[in-house]
């Protein structure tokens, strides 16, 4: 049940909004009150997945993603000299930093049908 997986997710982001900690207990509780028997494995993979996450960073880019207007493709860029190449270094690092975290959202996506 797709719908179901969505629900822990949306029950997290509820708390998240609420201010309060997302844990076991808390979790499991908004999921009661929504009517629906816990599944205390899933409590868990979400909990452990979310605590490796930075919600706030999360949700800002996939605002900015969603608001944002297709791109065109890039043009080829034109040879560099190597003075430029060092700083290019340092943006594909924090690239690969954030392309882990979205890895980690793809993977909740996956484990909750979304």
């Amino acid at each position: 049940m797709a719908q179901e997986g969505k629900a822990y997710v949306h029950a997290a982001l509820a708390l998240y909004y609420a201010g309060a900690q997302i844990n076991e207990d808390n979790l499991k509780k908004v999921v009661e009150a929504l009517g629906l028997q816990v599944d205390d494995a899933k409590v868990k993979m979400l909990v452990a997945s979310l605590s490796q996450l930075n919600l706030e960073d999360v949700l800002k880019n996939a605002t900015a993603v969603s608001v944002a207007a297709p791109a065109a493709a890039p043009a080829a860029a034109p040879a560099q000299a190597p003075a430029q190449q060092g700083g290019e270094q340092k943006k594909e690092e924090e690239k690969k930093s954030e392309a882990s975290e979205a890895d980690i959202s793809a993977g909740l996506s996956g484990l909750f049908g979304m």
